[in-house]
């Protein structure tokens, strides 16, 4: 290719972006996007320096503590992101009222579920035997609270147009992160609760409280009242955000059981700190690529809630956009799997390759029910959302518990690529009927 065509091309990917810049929907979609990849590099550099300032044993313990409070967090304060991506934008002057909630309802329902798995510790095994006690009880009951409004804060930007802060966000935490794991590794080099790898967690988390909900509270949201004013005169009534929640959050909270209790699950099956470090690792890793699939979901709920009118074509948009990055994404993955894990060690390369490469396919057709579910949730089909995600979770998680006695770790992979494929290929044909609706819709008003 001579030197003039390749400047050229350069210049229409250039003239492209700018233009995709311009549009709400790429917009917040790449700025999700970006933020999942500072999140996955800052987390390798993380997990890197904890493999080798902390001894395997207390880097599997952490994980695990981890893992354990991010189920309860992310189980309750992420099933409410698809009714906050769906309703901040229409929320009107009561845009605040509606967030307040949603932290309100999220965080009572993390500290309940959190009181139940801590009552019932001796179930889960030798792995969580250092939460026992008032005093563990209590911090990782706060812990799972600080997490529950973290995690809801990026979909409230999100929602409220201004995902572009949400990187800025990660960045920070992600950077004091890993300065706090450094400074606490002499200090405290113990696993589990109140070692360095846990309180290097939390206390960041902690500290991005202030700021970012002085920024949402403060500034966006009366900018978001102010702009929106006119087209939002009729604000959500309680019955309706009810009425939707009751599809919505049982099928949100059944895909989560996916992500985070398959963890919790395969802590308590290994019953070995050092192979779940090996686990965790490439499960990390993959799900970071499931979250990028999920990142111009977001958006797609978010614009086909300001401008239902365009669904169809931001549908076509997301699904084009998301697999032109998601595909060579996955390739690098799959093709390099062996270098990347193997940066932590041998031991991590040896048994996660397997379970990081599964995953890394498997992401391909999960962007396709990610921007289906996004789709049902613009148009409020609650049932349909609850049907598609309780299905897939009954999918996943009972193949997982087929399979793992035979497969090892590895068998998280097939199970998760099988499921997803299968629902996937479910789909397509509903995702074509509102696309060529949408046309047609189009071709009538012209």
């Amino acid at each position: 290719m001579s030197q003039t065509a390749t400047e050229d091309r350069a210049t229409g990917l250039v003239a492209r972006l700018r233009r995709d810049l311009r549009n709400p929907l790429f917009l917040q979609g790449y700025a999700l996007m970006t933020n999942t990849a500072i999140t996955a590099v800052l987390g390798l550099g993380y997990w890197l320096l904890a493999t080798h300032l902390y001894s395997p044993a207390a880097f599997g313990e952490g994980q695990a503590t981890i893992t354990a409070m991010r189920l309860f967090s992310s189980l309750t304060g992420l099933a409410f992101t698809g009714a906050l991506a769906r309703f901040i934008p229409v929320a009107g002057r009561r845009t605040a009222e509606f967030v307040l909630r949603g932290y309100a309802i999220a965080g009572a329902a993390a500290v309940a579920a959190t009181l139940g798995f801590l009552l019932t510790l001796p179930l889960w095994g030798e792995a969580y035997a250092g939460l026992r006690g008032i005093g563990p009880g209590l911090f990782f009951l706060v812990s799972v609270l600080v997490w529950t409004i973290f995690t809801l804060q990026d979909v409230t930007l999100a929602g409220l147009r201004h995902a572009v802060w949400v990187p800025v966000n990660s960045l920070a935490f992600g950077l004091v992160k890993m300065a706090m794991l450094v400074a606490l590794a002499a200090a405290l080099p113990d696993g589990g609760l109140f070692g360095g790898i846990f309180v290097s967690w939390i206390v960041p988390t902690a500290m991005a409280l202030i700021p970012i909900n002085w920024l949402i509270f403060g500034v966006i949201v009366p900018k978001h009242v102010k702009n929106t004013e006119e087209s939002a005169t009729n604000p959500p009534r309680l019955r309706e955000v009810g009425r939707f929640l009751a599809g919505d959050f049982p099928g949100a909270f059944s895909i989560l059981l996916i992500l985070f209790l398959v963890p919790v699950m395969v802590a308590a099956w290994l019953n070995d700190p050092a192979t779940f470090g090996y686990f965790s690792i490439a499960h990390t890793l993959g799900s970071m690529l499931g979250l990028l699939a999920a990142n111009m979901a977001v958006s797609l709920t978010v614009e086909g809630s300001f401008n239902a009118a365009q669904l169809a074509q931001s549908v076509l948009n997301a699904l084009r956009r998301t697999f032109l990055v998601l595909v060579p994404v996955a390739a690098v993955v799959i093709i390099g799997a062996p270098l990347i894990l193997g940066i932590y060690g041998p031991g991590f390369a040896e048994a996660g390759v397997p379970l990081l490469r599964l995953m890394a396919l498997a992401v391909l057709p999960q962007a396709v029910i990610e921007i289906s579910l996004s789709m049902l949730r613009a148009r409020s089909e609650a049932r349909k959302l609850a049907i598609v995600q309780i299905g897939l979770a009954v999918l996943v998680l009972g193949s997982i518990v087929v399979i793992f006695p035979f497969t090892g770790i590895a068998g998280v992979g097939y199970a998760m690529l099988g499921s997803q494929s299968l629902v996937a290929l479910l789909l397509l044909p509903e995702i074509r009927k509102v696309v060529k609706q949408g046309r047609a819709s189009e071709k009538a008003a012209g």
